[in-house]
């Protein structure tokens, strides 16, 4: 426990860490992309066994909180996911529908938030970018390199500030 009694945060991100994202992939490659179908395809992920397992023995001495670059209108779907793939709870941390800053941008600045009040052991993510700047802040990463990378997912994230 650390001080006022609280546990440290693990931080975990969802697609590519958690989630496998390979099946919707195509939806990314198309011109226009195709961002609904992208995210309408979620549900379907499956998990990613390694991500997975660092999540479930994270929540033993940490309180596991989720970070993702998906928009809220997502969080349904995402909250069904967890719970059937048999995550730890946690808050769910999301982007606004029209948040379109990178993630590196808005995960950072979630976890600023957070570290003012609580220790953040951990954050899990697959995206580079994400992980250089948290770990350029003092944050310990651990980067999620256990799913098939994506050079569209990796646009997304950083220059179309999508997921």
């Amino acid at each position: 426990m650390t001080a006022g009694g609280k546990r440290p945060l693990a931080v975990f991100d969802l697609d590519n860490t958690l989630a496998d994202t390979a099946h919707r992939q195509r939806f990314l490659e198309r011109k226009p992309r195709d961002w609904d179908a992208f995210f309408a395809a979620a549900p379907q992920d499956p998990p990613l066994p390694e991500g997975i397992a660092l999540a479930v023995e994270s929540a033993r001495e940490c309180e596991v909180v989720y970070l993702t670059g998906r928009p809220e209108r997502c969080r349904q779907d995402t909250l069904d996911w967890l719970d059937a793939h048999g995550l730890p709870a946690g808050r769910v941390y999301m982007r606004r529908n029209d948040d379109r800053r990178p993630a590196r941008r808005t995960k950072l600045e979630i976890l600023r938030t957070l570290a003012r009040t609580r220790e953040i052991r951990v954050l899990v993510d697959d995206d580079e970018l994400v992980c250089a700047d948290a770990q350029r802040e003092g944050f310990t990463v651990v980067l999620a390199r256990w799913a098939t990378p994506s050079a569209e997912l990796k646009v997304a994230q950083e220059r179309e500030g999508r997921t």
